[in-house]
């Protein structure tokens, strides 16, 4: 094992990706509370806190797939009693996966927070990220309940030391994430 970050490269696009350095950053100074799990068929790199986590990464291996790895992986973190958040490549017609990976966080119970809009430019490639946002939850949360997460999860793991490890400012929360109006999804 240890072979990771290529596994994340090789699967992820670039605009969706972040440097080793800034992994491996996160991963030393917040240890505990950024973590990976690598598996022989699976990497999952998440951000927990004491009311939720964030799930950054979450690969499944080729061959594993459709053999109940990775809701095996989500109901082990569901066990942890805690909110789940995690960010979804829109569903678009030139990536017949998209579709796919949508369908398998609703079939785990996760929903949409239609409210939320999560566009981002990305440090490295300068292209525009549009990215959806579900949510799973053991207790009814809100959608203003996971955009104020998502708000800390932008600036404690996205834009964390983004102008030692990138060389430029992040974008300001502010432009990156936007509540278009207060829904209520009715999580847990």
């Amino acid at each position: 094992m240890g072979d990771w970050y290529t596994r994340l490269i090789d699967y992820f696009p670039e605009i969706e990706m972040k440097s080793k350095k800034h992994f491996e950053s996160l991963f030393h100074e917040k240890e505990g509370i950024y973590q990976l799990e690598e598996g022989r068929d699976h990497v999952l790199v998440y951000f927990e806190q004491p009311d939720y986590i964030f799930i950054d990464y979450i690969l499944v291996s080729g061959s594993s797939r459709g053999k109940g790895t990775g809701s095996m992986i989500l109901d082990r973190l569901k066990q942890k009693g805690k909110a789940i958040i995690l960010e979804v490549e829109p569903i678009t017609f030139n990536d017949a996966n998209s579709e796919k990976r949508v369908r398998f966080y609703e079939k785990n119970g996760f929903l949409k927070m239609n409210s939320i809009q999560y566009e981002r430019i990305h440090m490295v490639t300068n292209e525009l990220n549009k990215m959806d946002v579900f949510a799973w939850a053991p207790v009814h949360r809100t959608e203003l309940w996971v955009y104020d997460r998502m708000q800390d999860i932008y600036g404690e793991v996205h834009a964390f030391k983004a102008m030692e490890l990138y060389g430029c400012n992040p974008q300001p929360v502010s432009d990156v994430l936007c509540l278009r109006e207060l829904a209520f999804s009715k999580l847990g």
